[in-house]
């Protein structure tokens, strides 16, 4: 192994980017509800909660929604093992390790932050992979922490969830008054569902793209520091072929949280699903590690992939 994640600096710059420009389109979308709810202190009241709830509970909202939860040293020592080897390789805190009981084989990191982090595998996927592979797993999560691109990606996303957050509160409260449901009112609330519209397809376009990036640039980290990118290529095969195989309706609630998996919960059929994926084509990351494999194999010594 070869130690520390290299710095991304095309990662950064996405990354940078992109909370530039979701953070132009936050504003924009706030001046609107207000421009058509009259009303600055609710709007404002709503987008603060989301964003805090958003930043500082989505660790605990993730592993809730994935039936996750965070496992000590005695439950499983072989996976806390493999987690402070590569945190102590990599000069990161050691994150908190967590285990969904789900025969979905998948991974995902969350968290704020590296001191706030939370790496987190099914049950499915440790019963799949070899010892080398699932290193190759972890240290593709590891890498998101270091990047902070986990970060971001909690904060980005957050726009979307306001966006129907404010929908369903123009639903269900009195914002509009009960006896003032003329025409003006339904101007204004269908003024509101069409910026929130809005706001979320760019917002879902804008995550996307930084997405497939930032799974790349941790395929890369992970290969580089383990110094098997073959393993992180098999382990990616199995868990895409695995996954391929589970019924399309035992997937609906996983995919959910696409964005932050180590491979995308797609069914057999994928259809339209995989050209908005939050992924890049599996054919794309088993191109990079061949190539990565290849240029450590002509630096590495004899014997090492």
């Amino acid at each position: 192994m070869r130690g520390r994640f290299e710095t991304d600096r095309r990662l950064t710059v996405r990354m940078a980017v992109t909370l530039f420009l979701l953070g132009l389109l936050y504003v924009a979308f706030v001046a609107a509800l207000i421009a058509l709810l009259k009303s600055w202190v609710l709007v404002v009241v709503i987008a603060a909660a989301a964003l805090g709830a958003q930043y500082w509970f989505s660790d605990r909202i993730a592993l809730y929604a994935m039936r996750g939860r965070v496992v000590e040293r005695s439950e499983y020592p072989v996976l806390h093992g493999v987690v402070d080897r590569l945190s102590a390789l990599a000069g990161l805190p050691e994150p908190a390790v967590a285990v969904a009981d789900t025969d979905l084989p998948n991974a995902f990191a969350t968290g704020r932050s590296a001191d706030h982090a939370v790496v987190c595998v099914t049950t499915g996927l440790l019963r799949r992979l070899e010892p080398d592979e699932l290193e190759g797993v972890l240290a593709h999560e590891l890498s998101h922490v270091a990047h902070k691109d986990v970060a971001v990606i909690t904060v980005a996303s957050f726009l979307g969830v306001i966006a129907g957050l404010v929908v369903r509160f123009a639903f269900y409260s009195q914002v509009f008054g009960g006896a003032r449901r003329d025409q003006n009112t339904a101007a204004v609330f269908a003024g509101v569902m069409g910026v929130s519209a809005a706001v979320y397809a760019l917002s879902f376009l804008l995550i996307r793209a930084l997405s497939r990036y930032r799974e790349l640039a941790a395929d890369r980290a992970a290969a580089l520091l383990t110094g098997r990118p073959s393993a992180l290529a098999a382990a990616l095969t199995k868990v895409s072929g695995d996954i391929a195989r589970i019924p399309t309706r035992d997937l609906r609630t996983a995919q959910a949280f696409n964005a932050f998996y180590f491979t995308p919960a797609f069914g057999a059929e994928p259809g339209i699903a995989r050209v908005f994926s939050t992924h890049p084509s599996l054919e794309q990351r088993l191109d990079q590690l061949a190539r990565i494999s290849a240029r450590l194999g002509e630096a590495a010594p004899p014997g090492r992939s």
